[in-house]
């Protein structure tokens, strides 16, 4: 471990842990993305492809939304949109869209709900949807044998032992059931539609509906009670949980997402079991079953983070660290409708950026995005994502309308033009706010309120920072950053570092990140701008692009700490808006440089060229 002073006067860059053999050859990199449920089947969908030419592209339907609803007549609605009525048509209507992206050079990663499932068992026509499928369409030779004979024998129960119903969504006036991830029969069924999606050509899958409910199933029971005696000593289980005799104790709810104020410790320990319980599942499933037939299957998981809520949300939210995103290749994180209003006069920018540094620092800067529900301010989606090492966009890239598809393109083009800046990069940090993650296993979810006040505030003060979660995070990687910002601590650097520090002069409606290219040898200052002319009413989120209406902030002053033994050799802009580079006028300094960025409209770029000094060989 270096000492601190050192620390203080090189601010050095973060040190990325070196990869085990399974995440080097595992390990994807993508710069962008486009994700879709609906529209997909538009004769707009393949030309918009074409001129977007992303990486990823996150299409189609392989688990119980096909298998629930493609035969049904409710084929074409929500969720999942489909094209053609039909097991046999719609699958082959995916499989030629496959082909058809392979084609432009794409990956194709297919939706894949792992619990979700719509139908009756009964009703006046007979079954519907799932139940119609699994006692009468299931073809044995696509598919092979039916695990078990009745499919009531998959599902989630409830205390009396009846599956548990839900009439939430009302899709073809039919109800909503959910297959046990912890029922071996329910894993067997996702491991023939795994097979069966593989064959249809799909480079990976993208798994949602990842939750589970208070099922008391004879699986769940036994299962949780094995979790117990692994985890707990009978007396821990006495003294901890009044639990005397854990073979004979009566559960009578094992809960996973709860009220955080009527959380308790047993509680937690229904949450974390139910959460390791479905990873368990996952990694059966997807990961060994499915790279036994695809060893290159790129697997991931649709999760949600919101505004960081947890106990109540965040399907890893107590899920122990070691298994935190392991063996996955990318990360989706939904922020649902908590990001895409902004309240400029308060300080609400509407944005993702703590939680996509909270991702970016516990999964060790492999790629993420985030699913914004964002209509309207399509450049700046893609802008605070670029630059804070994540793949734009999510859900739903809006290419019906013009304006969004023509800025769509040329953002996408400007990653690409540019991807030596991108790809592969790492955060380049003087400082690292830490996630209260010890705190939330211990049901206090009131330290969440003030890590993202401090978070705010470093945001507000152009503090390059990172976020690690705290119960992820090792001596030597704190070593690395200047200042360390706690949940109860002051989130002011002290006077001695912020000397050191960098410092950026332009508004708080501009978030500052900074990168380290692949190739080490030039720092990337990212600029997104969130200032714009809003809506008039209040938390509107707007009624697509052209109300976007950014409002351009001018000269941004930069006084750049550099990595130890590094000097400065030449300063460029680049930017979507002007994507020629721009040579910029640069004041060399000890272990500084300083220059003047003129203008930034939504997204700008300040590349830094490095060379190592003679004197000093370069971290």
């Amino acid at each position: 471990m270096r000492p601190r002073n050192l620390l203080v006067l090189g601010l050095l860059f973060t040190p990325v842990p070196a990869p085990t053999s399974a995440e080097e050859r595992e390990r994807l990199e993508f710069t962008t993305l486009v994700a879709h449920w609906d529209a997909y089947s538009d004769p707009a969908y393949l030309p918009f492809i074409d001129e977007a030419r992303p990486e990823i592209v996150q299409v189609g339907f392989y688990g119980g939304h096909f298998w629930s609803l493609a035969h049904t007549t409710s084929f074409a609605g929500y969720p999942a949109h489909f094209p053609v009525q039909g097991l046999s048509d719609c699958g082959g209507w995916l499989e030629r869209l496959n082909g058809e992206l392979h084609e432009r050079g794409a990956k194709v990663v297919g939706h894949f709900n792992v619990k979700f499932l719509v139908g009756d068992p009964e009703s006046p026509e007979g079954p519907r949807g799932f139940f119609k499928f699994y006692r009468e369409l299931w073809d044995e030779r696509e598919l092979g044998r039916k695990p078990v004979a009745d499919p009531l024998d998959l599902l989630e129960k409830d205390a009396a032992g009846k599956a548990i119903v839900d009439h939430n969504y009302q899709i073809g006036g039919m109800a909503e059931y959910w297959g046990c991830l912890n029922n071996p029969h329910w894993r067997t069924v996702l491991k023939c539609w795994t097979r069966r999606a593989i064959e249809r050509g799909v480079d990976g899958l993208m798994i949602n509906y990842f939750y589970r409910h208070n099922c008391l199933c004879d699986h769940c029971r036994l299962a949780f009670r094995d979790y117990l005696a692994e985890r707990f000593t009978p007396t821990q289980l006495r003294e901890q949980f009044g639990v005397a005799d854990l073979a004979a104790h009566h559960f009578d709810e094992i809960v996973s997402w709860h009220d955080p104020a009527q959380s308790t410790p047993l509680r937690r320990e229904m949450l974390r079991f139910s959460q390791v319980a479905n990873k368990r599942a996952f990694d059966e499933v997807f990961v060994e079953h499915g790279r036994s037939l695809k060893p290159d299957l790129i697997v991931a998981q649709w999760n949600h983070l919101g505004a960081f809520s947890q106990i109540a949300g965040d399907e890893r939210c107590l899920l122990p660290a070691d298994l935190w995103g392991k063996d996955e290749d990318y990360l989706w994180y939904s922020t649902g409708g908590s990001a895409c209003f902004t309240e400029l006069a308060e300080g609400n920018l509407g944005e993702g950026t703590l939680q996509a540094r909270f991702i970016r620092g516990a999964f060790n800067d492999r790629p993420f995005t985030l699913g914004k529900y964002e209509q309207t301010r399509i450049r700046v989606t893609i802008a605070e994502l670029a630059a804070n090492g994540g793949a734009p966009m999510g859900f739903y890239t809006r290419f019906l309308d013009p304006l969004a598809r023509q800025e769509i393109a040329r953002y996408y083009g400007f990653i690409r033009r540019y991807d030596d800046v991108f790809r592969g990069n790492r955060s380049h940090a003087e400082a690292v706010l830490l996630f209260p993650r010890s705190r939330v296993h211990a049901g206090d979810v009131a330290a969440l309120d003030e890590f993202k006040r401090v978070g705010r505030t470093l945001l507000n003060g152009h503090v390059l920072f990172d976020i690690r979660p705290d119960d992820n995070v090792t001596a030597d990687q704190l070593a690395a950053y200047p200042f360390i910002a706690r949940v109860g601590e002051a989130a002011e650097p002290p006077a001695n570092i912020v000397a050191a520090m960098s410092r950026f002069d332009t508004t708080s409606t501009v978030r500052v990140s900074a990168n380290r290219s692949a190739s080490g040898n030039e720092l990337t200052v990212h600029f997104v701008n969130y200032n714009r002319e809003e809506p008039a009413a209040k938390q509107s989120p707007g009624a697509g692009i052209a109300d976007e209406k950014p409002i351009a902030v001018e000269g941004v002053g930069v006084d750049l700490a550099l990595p130890a033994g590094s000097r400065a050799v030449g300063v460029d802009m680049i930017s979507p808006e002007v994507p020629e580079p721009a040579a910029l006028p640069f004041e060399p300094a000890e272990g500084r440089v300083r220059f003047r960025v003129p203008k930034v409209l939504v997204y700008a770029i300040a590349r830094i060229r490095l060379e190592a000094m003679r004197d000093a060989g370069m971290r």
